[in-house]
């Protein structure tokens, strides 16, 4: 399809009742460039600003976003089908990352390194204007995540929201404006990828591209910016493990939220399960009856545990890789309008098979039994993806060995957390390429310039 058949707007549908919520203008590559160069403007001038106007001015617009977060909560509701409860969560997350990175402002600090004849410093410089391609799984946070420390750092940003979740992000750059940041220095720009997210791409005057989403995507994204010799950071897919030896807390480590929490669309979840041997089947009971009691529903019920995936296409594809005789542990879901799947557990897939080693992007689990620490570390490897993981052991030296051993960026022992807004986060292997968030995230948004002063006069 070429990019003048795509359509002039965007439809967005709610996904657990089908109906339509909103439609947006899509963006063409002339909007694109139009941004840019408004941007680049806007720039210029937040460049020059004290570091603590920058910062109170970011801080401002925290404060904003905490105003506004059961508004943001309920419209992620309505465009991601995520229940409320997470989407309050996922507004809140804006807010203190905003907050957070507003901290580093003032502490961006190059250095002085010793030289002789001189003095030699490094002096850490905005990019100019990044572009951040968001996905419609995390909609307001991962956005954040890319916009919040290039803003900080000195940056203007233009945001291309995925095409099924482009609500809160629009709103967000409404409320910069509400707080005082420059026009022109955050924009969102809602389109079709390869329209907009491709003119974003290949345009000179974008300085890094922050992309979050499919492997497959992000190869593409990553050609077109070598093209240019232009910076990216690339969050992709996953296939994370949950290794469970016996000595573990069953109980605790067997959490079916691990795998279910945003109906599995997680790029974290802990969609394979691998158990030691001698407590598999007790894992299996404990599975059997905790997916069995998932309540899946109305996302905007408090009551809700699970919601519906984000649109028609993305269940096709479940359902395209789980048949429904598959053999394994299933929930229910609701009937009728929706694109509702029940969780599910796969209990008799063969470790190298497809659903085993690739990542599905929905309410589906694998269960599989390893013998030793050693099986266990090949198994966990054995796929294409290392983002993140778990492992639940009470052995101090089995869990410092394992994690070690383990190739993933974010590891948590006897826990299922892989995100903090305070801590580097990114994969190994196919999951991508550099760290987001975390102390060291305005400095991705530098450009390192040194500059050495001679103490010893002009030559003779």
């Amino acid at each position: 399809m070429s990019p003048t058949s795509y359509e002039h707007e965007l439809t967005v549908l709610n996904p657990a009742t089908e109906e339509v919520v909103a439609t947006v203008p899509a963006a063409t590559a002339a909007d694109v460039d139009a941004a840019v160069a408004r941007a680049a403007k806007a720039q210029a001038k937040w460049a020059a600003l004290a570091p603590a106007d920058r910062a109170r001015l970011l801080r401002r617009f925290a404060d904003v976003v905490d105003q506004h977060v059961e508004e943001l909560a309920r419209l992620e509701v309505r465009e991601a089908g995520h229940l409320l409860g997470n989407a309050r969560w996922e507004a809140g997350n804006v807010r203190d990352l905003l907050a957070y990175a507003a901290g580093g402002v003032e502490r961006l600090n190059g250095r002085q390194i010793p030289v002789p004849g001189g003095l030699d410093v490094t002096i850490l410089e905005p990019l100019g204007v990044v572009g951040v391609i968001a996905p419609w799984n995390f909609p307001m946070p991962i956005a954040a995540w890319g916009t919040a420390p290039a803003l900080a750092a000195g940056n203007a940003v233009v945001l291309k929201p995925a095409e099924a979740t482009p609500l809160t992000a629009l709103r967000l750059a409404e409320l910069a404006l509400e707080a005082g940041l420059p026009d022109g220095l955050f924009q969102v720009l809602p389109g079709h990828g390869p329209v907009a997210g491709t003119a974003l791409v290949e345009h000179p005057g974008v300085a890094k591209i922050v992309f979050t989403g499919s492997t497959g995507t992000g190869r593409a994204v990553m050609e077109g910016c070598a093209r240019q010799v232009k910076p990216v950071t690339l969050e992709l897919g996953g296939k994370s493990p949950n290794i469970v030896f016996a000595d573990a807390d069953l109980r605790t480590a067997v959490d079916p939220f691990s795998f279910l929490d945003n109906s599995g669309q997680d790029c974290c979840a802990r969609t394979r399960i691998l158990v030691q041997e001698p407590v598999y089947d007790e894992v299996r009971e404990l599975l059997a009856d905790a997916v069995s009691a998932v309540v899946v529903g109305d996302p905007a019920d408090e009551k809700t545990q699970m919601g519906p995936l984000i649109s028609r296409r993305q269940l096709d594809r479940v359902r395209a890789l789980v048949p429904a005789d598959a053999p394994g542990l299933r929930g229910s879901a609701p009937d009728g309008p929706g694109f509702w799947f029940a969780p599910t557990v796969l209990t008799g897939e063969a470790p190298d098979s497809e659903a085993a080693r690739e990542e599905i992007f929905g309410p589906v689990a694998v269960l599989l039994p390893f013998t030793d620490e050693e099986d266990a570390i090949r198994l966990a490897n054995d796929t294409p993806y290392g983002l993140s993981g778990s492992l639940w052991t009470r052995d101090l030296g089995r869990a410092l060995r394992v994690s070690r051993a383990v190739k993933a960026g974010n590891l948590s022992v006897n826990s299922h957390s892989s995100v903090r807004y305070w801590t580097p986060f990114g994969g190994y292997k196919q999951s991508g390429l550099g760290r987001e968030l975390g102390p060291d995230a305005l400095t991705a948004f530098t450009e390192t310039k040194n500059v050495f002063i001679s103490t010893e006069g002009p030559a003779q």
